[in-house]
Parts: C-alpha cells; structure tokens; sequence
C-alpha cells in the first residue's frame, strides 16, 4: 500500500502532536510553519510554565457557539491521554491544585520534548515558509508557500487563530479555510484585559485584590469568576476577567451595553458586610473613615470608595450616616464598570469565534465540505477558560486529526 502523505500547515500545539500522531501512524509527513522555529506560542503558556492539562476536564469548561464536538474531543483524548502521551516523552509531571505542569515548570521542557520526537520520526520540517493557497485536486492537495509547492493526500490545518500574532497566530488560516467553503462565528479577543470608563482607574492603577467580577450584556448575567482581580489604568485585568472577557467581547462586537459589576468584598454577603461594618462602628467608631477601613480594602481602594460615595476620610466612622453606608455598600459589593473595549489580539491568550463545529466531523476532525482536510486547535469555534483547557484542546484535536489523517478512509 502507498505510503500516505499528511501535510500540516502549521507547527504550534495542535499541530506538532498531529505531525508526530500521523507519523507513528505510518504516515509520511510534513510540517510548514511560518515562522523560524516551531512551538514559538508554547514558550508564552503558564506564564512560561505551561499548564498543559488540568485533572477536571469537563466539557462545561469549553465555550463556543455549538459546543457538542467537545464531548466526542475528550473521549477520544481527555486528560489521562494527555497525561500518558507527556509522560511517554520522558516528561515527569506535577499536580498543582489539578493543574497539570512539567516537573521543571518550564514551557522549553514542553515544546523540547515534542521537537526531539518530530525528529526522531523524521517529519520533515520547512520553517519560514507562509502558505499562500491550497488546491483540491483528484490526486490530493495542492499546496503552494512562499518558497515552495508541496503535494499531500491529506492536509490538517493547525494555524491557530488570531491571539499573539508575533508567535505565529495572525489569523492567515481563516482565509485558507474560507476557500473551501467554511463559515466562521464572529473573532474576538479571549482571556484577555477589559477596557473600562471612567476618569478613576489611574487612582487605583496596581491595586490587586480578591474579588467576585459579574460580566453583564444588555443587563442580563452571562458570567462570573472570583480570584485574584487587577486594576489597571485602563480598566480591569486578572483571571476572573479573564474567564468572562470572552463573552464581553461578543457583546461589544454586537454593540450591546456591556458592564462587569466588581464584589470587592466576595467572602461576606450584602447582609454580613452591614453587619460587619456596625460592630466594628461600636469598637472603632472614633477612627476617621480612611483608617476604620484599613485591614478590609486596600488603601488606594478606600480611597476611590469613600470619594465616590462621599464620605469625607477624615469623617469619624461613628458619623457615617444610614444612607451613606448603604451607598458605600453598594459600591463595595456592587461596583460598576462600563465596559467599553478589550484590548487587542496581540495581548490576549486566545480567541473566541472560528469555523463552527457543525461542519466538522467531531469523530475525526475532519471537514465535511472537503475531504482530506482536518482541522484542529484554536481555528475552531471552540475557546476554554484558564487553566489548561486550550491547550488540552490543541492536544486532543491534533491527535485526532493526525490519526485519521494518516489512516484516511
């Protein structure tokens, strides 16, 4: 039998586990990336510690316009697989609180391991090379780069999608795969920083603090995260507004009134912050208000709270009438922020939007308007919170697409 030919056009996450799957398949392969090395958005993942995996893997932790496909991904390659096929590399792993890292806590140990294996398989690699177009013929595929033509029984599309275009992810594979016919839901910046109004974020620029953020679109709840939030001088940052900058960047490409109402105070409800603040009026009702609240908020917070809710800081805590408090309340428990941008591709981790799944084979990822042609990764209408969900993506699908790429029908 013919020794088949896979070709995979780009070579980040998704698309080194597909090269090295369809070549222990028995597949020739070849690898074309476009920039000067492989796996260049990998070194940037965990903060450079690559949280590659997470022991909770569940489909609800994956976002999309049609999010069946994730189910039909995990069953094939969840998490125990990824675990194995590291481990299988020579990667010791450590649990952290069910995020899964390299033993090493780098991300170089990650893509090393995958780059030995590529050429231990003998995949052949053509780096600096940008596929300018792809051809569907009786014989196969057609694929012409800047350098060179290549002909391939099979193609699997590993581009990524539009975030951190310096790595690799400008958003060329949109347009590769538009010509054979596929629809793309809207792309939008994910897991990324949120825009806010206002004169005020400069006073509290820095400010890192536990809290509870609420995204709102048209004033209906679509999402929340508690953590660890960031204020910035621009608005809001950190893994809670993280987790819900997806679907604020939805509402914003749809121009609907997008708002994050921000918990400072999450570990108490409405009721216990009240009660709270008048036993500690009885113990320290004779500090000035600035002072009363050192120990709850931080001090450039306390600052911006009793300025908006008009309470002089040299005003002694017993003072505080009935109606200010309620309003401080609602500031620090309810604090609104008109969301008005995300910021760019270039800053956020991933993104939201793609081909939608509908048109994917969820068995093989393969496409069902081409045959031959897989994709994978983040080119999908798919997109996971923090945590290690998109990589465990990229993994899944690339495996997958190099097992059957390679096998065909």
């Amino acid at each position: 039998m013919k020794q088949k030919h896979v070709i995979i056009v780009g070579g980040g996450a998704s698309g080194l586990v597909a090269a090295i799957t369809a070549a222990r398949e028995g597949a020739r392969v070849t690898l074309i990336e476009q920039k000067d090395r492989l796996g260049k958005k990998i070194l940037s993942t965990g903060n450079g510690r690559c949280n590659l995996t997470n022991e909770y893997m569940n489909p609800d932790c994956f976002r999309g316009d049609d999010t069946e496909i994730v189910s039909a991904v995990l069953k094939q390659f969840g998490y125990q697989e990824t675990i194995s096929f590291f481990e299988e590399l020579g990667v010791i792993l450590k649990n952290r609180q069910g995020y899964i890292y390299p033993i090493t806590d780098q991300a170089s140990t990650i893509l090393d391991v995958l780059c030995m294996e590529v050429s231990r398989m003998g995949i052949n690699v053509l780096l600096e090379q940008s596929v300018t177009g792809i051809a569907h013929t009786s014989k196969g595929f057609l694929i012409r780069t800047n350098k060179s033509t290549q002909h391939g029984d099979a193609v699997i599309l590993a581009t990524g999608g539009k975030a951190a275009p310096a790595l690799g992810s400008d958003g060329s594979g949109y347009s590769l795969v538009k010509g054979f016919g596929h629809r793309l839901s809207p792309v939008v910046p994910a897991l990324v920083q949120l825009k806010g109004k206002g004169n005020f974020f400069k006073q509290i620029a820095g400010v890192r603090t536990n809290a509870k953020v609420t995204l709102l679109v048209e004033g209906e709840t679509v999402s929340s995260d508690t953590g660890e939030l960031q204020l910035t001088n621009y608005g809001i940052s950190g893994i809670p507004v993280f987790q819900v900058s997806r679907y604020a960047a939805k509402g914003l490409y749809e121009k609907k009134k997008v708002t994050a109402e921000v918990d400072f105070l999450p570990v108490m409800s409405d009721e216990e912050f009240v009660s709270f603040l008048k036993k500690r009026i009885e113990k320290h009702g004779d500090k000035h208000a600035e002072d009363f609240l050192v120990g709850v908020f931080h001090q450039k917070l306390i600052g911006l709270l009793l300025k908006i809710a008009r309470i002089p800081s040299n005003l002694n805590a017993s003072e505080i009438t009935e109606q200010q408090m309620q309003l401080f309340l609602k500031l620090a428990k309810h604090f609104i922020v008109e969301i008005e941008g995300t910021n760019d591709f270039e800053q956020a981790q991933i993104c939201a939007g793609g081909v939608r799944t509908t048109e994917i084979n969820s068995s093989t990822m393969e496409s069902l308007l081409a045959k031959d042609l897989y994709l994978t990764g983040e080119l999908l209408d798919i997109d996971g919170i923090c945590g290690g969900y998109n990589l465990q993506w990229a993994w899944a699908t690339g495996y997958i697409a190099g097992k059957n790429a390679a096998k065909g029908r």
